[in-house]
């Protein structure tokens, strides 16, 4: 007797389950990320701020040169190879992944060469910081390369090995890192300039287990992809400078999209000293201190958070642009509505529950600091304005409106140049978080109202749904809170010990609570599909 056809996931469980695992890469590579800070803090031990200062004005640096070395080709890819594959086009997908993959290569030799020569320059001539952005111009050599393949696999809604890879990244960059740092803090000569540099050479240690994982996964399904191409109509014929041309024209977009957060953190980087200063008596070293309590100490921990929205959108990209491809405006506005409320129903929650449980958090992490336990509050609140720009411009690049995400991404980086200096006059530390969120909110209303226009998704709906997620998310936080003052009564928080018992206690209460909340209602039901509806009945809630 014939087997029957396997049926087909629907868009939203392909939506589901890429974003399973994209979360779960995401969330495990950030968590990784932070955890490796609390070895690092006790080894640099009285140096601590002064190297994590260097970490954070690298990094801040080095994203915009990434940015620019991948030049958005891994989304751009993603973007047309599901764009070929729904036309049945897939030896065209390939050539592009072919084509791409040499481009990036260049880019990334040119993007090394720059990095390079120019950080003194970068550096205002700081011998340190150049020392640090010079360690982070290798990774670039590698990094383009790995992100294409990332984007390919996307491109097939196949999660998976880019949900790896970034873990085996994460994972070989901080042993590297963690065993350099001990090496020179506790076992050498005490430099943290050398510690400091080192720990972010580990991006180039990463990058090549990185790129191995995903070399082999290429390898082991290329009998797959062979006779996916062998079954391509090949009615599409483009020549090679139009596939170049075309990948330039998708990618470009994506640079300056991509550079978007970044260049919040950047234009933080070179406006906060200058615009202290020019109201606030504080020394170089306070304000060095400062700069890296919400741009470095928070911005760790919350981007743990904001990893949700990138998985997301890594998911959501391909799967429009497959249904603009044929046509299917009904599709369309499904998927939105869908990809919105999963971000809400996860986002929100999560920001508010890191708000709750910001003190033992914190102290775990970096140890007891009042100013950066309320800055991290505040961040975490941010994040979701963070989040929901990350999705919205990955959703109108999806749908080929780049220009639009473009314009719509600058009138908000705008708002947020224009708040600097009046936020920083009157609110100090406060005034450039205050100044993201704002410019932040700005583009993405301005999107959703952009992609409501041409699409009609369920916007009351969702307004609806966020309302109760709100409410939940809400209750929630009041129990964490409850729980953390709770257990202060019994161990200190303000310890390392004790914010650990606090966050044992009160983190899977929290979970419990909206858990509950959410299944008790069939809110998750609504958002999440029936495989929620089979978890209740499991669990005998009716």
């Amino acid at each position: 007797m014939a087997k029957e056809p396997k049926a087909q996931p629907t868009a939203r469980e392909q939506m589901l389950r890429g974003s399973a695992w994209m979360t779960a890469g995401s969330i495990l590579s950030r968590v990784l990320g932070a955890i490796y800070i609390i070895p690092w803090r006790i080894w640099l031990g009285a140096a601590f701020l002064a190297a994590n200062n260097l970490f954070t004005k690298g990094y801040n640096i080095y994203s915009i040169f990434l940015t620019i070395a991948t030049a958005g080709v891994p989304g751009a890819i993603s973007k047309q190879v599901a764009h070929y594959n729904a036309m049945n086009e897939y030896r065209t997908g390939f050539r592009l992944f072919r084509q791409g993959a040499i481009m990036m290569g260049v880019m990334g030799l040119v993007s090394f060469a720059l990095m390079w020569l120019l950080a003194p320059w970068l550096a205002l001539n700081d011998a340190a910081l150049t020392q640090v952005y010079r360690s982070l111009a290798w990774p670039l050599l590698i990094i383009p390369v790995m992100s294409i393949m990332r984007g390919f696999f996307q491109g097939y809604n196949d999660m998976a090995p880019s949900a790896l890879s970034q873990l085996v990244e994460q994972l070989a960059r901080i042993i590297y890192m963690l065993m350099m740092t001990y090496a020179i803090m506790v076992a050498g000569n005490h430099n943290y300039v050398d510690a400091a540099s080192q720990s972010t050479f580990a991006a180039f240690v990463g990058a090549v287990f990185g790129l191995g994982l995903l070399v082999l996964v290429f390898i082991s399904r290329r009998h797959k992809f062979r006779d996916l191409a062998d079954q391509s109509l090949d009615q599409v014929q483009i020549s090679t400078p139009h596939i170049l041309r075309e990948i330039v024209e998708q990618a470009v977009p994506f640079i300056i999209i991509g550079s978007g957060v970044n260049l919040y953190y950047l234009f933080d980087q070179y406006s906060f000293y200058p615009m202290m200063q020019s109201h606030w008596i504080a020394s170089m070293t306070q304000l060095n201190s400062f700069f890296t309590l919400f741009a470095g100490n928070a911005n760790k921990l919350i981007m743990i958070v904001i990893s949700l929205a990138v998985a997301m959108s890594s998911t959501v990209l391909p799967l429009l642009s497959g249904a603009k491809t044929r046509g299917d405006d009904k599709a369309i506005a499904e998927q939105l509505t869908n990809i919105l409320q999963l971000f809400f129903i996860v986002m929100v929650p999560c920001a508010f529950g890191m708000a709750a449980v910001a003190k033992p958090l914190y102290v775990v992490f970096y140890g007891y600091d009042h100013l950066g336990i309320a800055i991290l509050v505040l961040s975490a609140f941010v994040a979701v304005a963070m989040g929901l720009f990350t999705i919205l411009a990955a959703a109108l690049q999806g749908l080929f409106f780049n220009r639009i995400a473009i314009y719509e991404m600058l009138a908000g980086m705008v708002v947020k140049v224009i708040l600097q200096w009046p936020l920083i006059f009157f609110f100090n530390i406060w005034g450039p978080l205050l100044a993201t969120a704002a410019g932040m909110l700005v583009s993405s209303v301005l999107m959703l109202y952009s992609l409501h226009a041409r699409y009609r998704f369920r916007i009351r709906q969702t307004g609806r749904r966020l309302l109760g997620i709100a409410a939940f998310s809400v209750l929630m936080a009041v129990v964490v809170f409850g729980c953390v003052q709770l257990v202060g009564l019994v161990i200190s928080p303000d310890r390392a010990l004790g914010a650990v018992v606090a966050l044992l206690v009160a983190v899977p209460i929290g979970v419990l609570v909206y858990g509950y909340a959410v299944l008790k209602t069939r809110l998750a039901d609504m958002i999440l599909g029936q495989r929620v509806a089979r978890l209740r009945a499991m669990l005998r809630m009716r």
